[in-house]
């Protein structure tokens, strides 16, 4: 064979393998709204900058006719490539070939993209379509996807990993998305379950279907498995590239820095008015949220779950930041089970990847009532606690309205290492609200006046005395628990001032193997 022959070998080849599983089925994949896994990755870098690794593997199995079933790449596509000139490592499950099922090769073909990505410090992007372990391979397959998941828990919080999910994840597949940092899902070709509907029918006797059990807006509103929930796939991978501008590659750089014209002075004078007169009276935290940052922008992550709390990523002065905000237009903004796993989990990832805390408190307490007692609203909350106890990154904290009881203390104050405290003249930072205070500390004085109008007089005066000398942000300040009060139009300027003095902070946890978090 001549060399022009053996090159011609290896283009036919590679034009084999790019074709997966035949043209019929990337017609099926197409038919039904999905792209195929190397559409996916173009679409994912930046163009003409991805390198393929391992195109010619093929599967070694021979039991049940396998053998003569084989496909280059065997139903994964593997290599690195650039988002906004930045190295990144890429796996995409090919539906094509073998429903995209995992097998040996399968599996070492992305552990060792995964592996590569650990030494040189690049994010690992898994682009998610398979029918699950590939079972002509058997225990083969399921040792395949431990050594992924023993990747993916080595890698926590060393390389960012980000999962998007664009067809079925099933059975031990889904193990692996939930071990990394972020879950991207399409809306009506995506799902997630341990055990699909039919299984559950035989045990249970539960008659379900795929997408109540494990669908894209069952995990983004009432699981909180998904963080994104997009309609389309080119929707999907162009929200990773969005994501990624806010991301350091590792946990030893900073995050990316962008030029923005957006004065670092900009006053905002509606933000004098917008918190309401009326104590109860809710607003929308957002409103706060897109008049400080950066070009009124605002990337939120959660947006349908646990809406009573707010996390995300934006900038100021084009440092990437991320903000966690109670909000009050929902539930009053209370703390429960949910909003405090939501929260927790964001604080730790910001904290692992040196990415500065913005806290925006306006919480009136915890969700009180036997379900969330029961659920472990305890343990659940000291997650919340924890994180932000234990976090080293910079932390700027802002009371807007209500911090009351230990809902103040979780949600980053002072004594939990804060570094900046500041609040608006609108805060109220106590015990309790000043209503229930009354009633604790005037109980016995309320028993003995039977006169309905006298009664409710002397609950006004003591509600009004109560909130002059506790219920208001001078007392916290009284004793350095608060830093300074500030104007509320001036909340963008002192953040950012904030955030340069602590660009240089030093702050260390000590010595040990790992924390206990409560879990």
């Amino acid at each position: 064979m001549t060399n022009q022959e053996k090159i011609n070998e290896l283009i036919e080849k590679r034009a084999e393998a790019r074709m997966g599983g035949g043209e019929k089925r990337i017609e099926s994949q197409h038919n039904k709204g999905k792209l195929t896994a190397r559409e996916r990755i173009l679409l994912l870098l930046d163009e003409g900058s991805f390198e393929e690794y391992d195109m010619f593997v093929t599967h070694r199995t021979k039991s049940f006719g396998m053998w003569d079933q084989k496909f280059l790449s065997d139903g994964v596509v593997t290599g690195h490539g650039t988002i906004d000139g930045r190295l990144i490592y890429v796996f995409s499950q090919d539906f094509t070939v073998f429903g995209g099922s995992l097998s040996e090769m399968f599996a070492q073909k992305i552990c060792k993209i995964m592996d590569q990505a650990m030494q040189v410090g690049a994010p690992v992007i898994g682009l998610n379509d398979s029918g699950g372990a590939r079972i002509q391979e058997g225990v083969r397959s399921l040792a395949g996807y431990a050594e992924i998941f023993q990747r993916n828990i080595l890698s926590s919080g060393v390389i960012p990993q980000i999962s998007a999910i664009f067809g079925p994840c099933a059975g031990g597949a889904v193990y692996s998305p939930a071990l990394t940092d972020f879950i991207i899902m399409s809306e009506k070709s995506s799902y997630m379950f341990v055990t699909g509907p039919k299984v559950v029918k035989t045990v249970t006797g539960e008659d379900i279907s795929v997408e109540d059990l494990g669908g894209a807006n069952v995990h983004s509103t009432k699981s909180g498995i998904s963080h994104f929930m997009v309609e389309s796939e080119e929707e999907g991978l162009l929200l990773i590239r969005k994501m990624m501008s806010y991301i350091p590659s590792n946990n030893l750089e900073e995050p990316p820095i962008t030029e923005t014209k957006d004065p670092i002075d900009r006053l905002e004078d509606e933000l004098n008015e917008l918190i309401p007169e009326n104590p109860n009276k809710p607003y929308d935290v957002k409103d706060v949220i897109h008049a400080i940052t950066d070009e009124h922008e605002f990337l939120e992550i959660q947006r349908n779950y646990a809406k009573n709390i707010i996390i995300g990523f934006a900038r100021f002065n084009g440092m990437p930041v991320g903000i966690v905000a109670n909000q009050p237009d929902y539930l009053a903004g209370v703390l429960d089970i949910d909003a405090s796993r939501k929260a927790a989990r964001f604080v730790r990832f910001c904290d692992a990847f040196n990415i500065p805390i913005i806290t925006l408190v306006d919480v009136p307490g915890f969700l009180p009532g036997s379900a969330q007692e029961l659920g472990g609203i305890i343990i659940h909350g000291a997650k919340l606690l924890f994180a932000y106890g234990e976090a080293t990154v910079p932390k700027i904290t802002i009371t807007l309205r209500k911090s009351y009881g230990g809902a103040h203390d979780v949600m980053s104050c002072k004594q939990l290492r804060g570094d900046l405290n500041y609040a608006w003249p609108s805060a109220e930072i106590a015990v309790m609200g000043a209503k229930g205070a009354v009633e604790v500390l005037e109980g016995k004085k309320l028993r003995e006046i039977v006169d309905k109008e006298e009664r409710q007089k002397f609950i006004s005066e003591k509600e009004e005395e109560y909130i002059e000398n506790f219920a208001n942000p001078y007392q916290a300040a009284k004793y350095g628990f608060i830093d300074d009060i500030i104007e509320p139009r001036n909340t963008r300027f002192r953040i950012i001032r904030g955030l340069k003095i602590l660009s240089t902070k030093k702050d260390f946890n000590p010595p040990k193997k790992h924390s206990n978090i409560p879990l």
